[in-house]
């Protein structure tokens, strides 16, 4: 059985800090960039943050760059996104997805998660 698991998302207060988990059961991380997109409500899917499979490189979409950092703990089998100073705008549906190609876009993963809810108040 292959598939991916977010967890971590929930209610927090602008200026707070949540860390999304995705953790990947039937198969390992290590041969996969990891992609973190979201889906605020009635707007489209974007994407977040990546990490690269063999160099662990990162990047990230400008909205978030400087507040939320992407890694890896590949014992684990987990990719992690920490999210700091979160505002309102960050409210979405948080979504990741491995890619075998080592590039993060929608159209090339191969495994998605079904999504864990990040809500930021006021």
């Amino acid at each position: 059985q292959l598939q991916l698991v977010e967890s971590g998302g929930g209610l927090v207060q602008p200026g707070g800090s949540l860390r999304l988990s995705c953790t990947a059961s039937g198969f390992t991380l290590d041969y996969y960039a990891i992609g973190w997109f979201r889906q605020a409500p009635g707007k489209e899917r974007e994407g977040v943050s990546c990490i690269s499979r063999n160099d662990g490189s990162t990047n990230y979409a400008d909205s978030v760059k400087g507040r939320f950092t992407i890694s890896r703990d590949n014992a684990k089998n987990t990719v992690y996104l920490q999210m700091n100073s979160l505002k309102p705008e960050d409210t979405a549906v948080y979504f990741c997805a491995a890619h075998r190609v080592d590039r993060c876009r929608p159209i090339w993963a191969d495994y998605w998660g079904k999504g864990t809810l990040v809500t930021v108040s006021s």
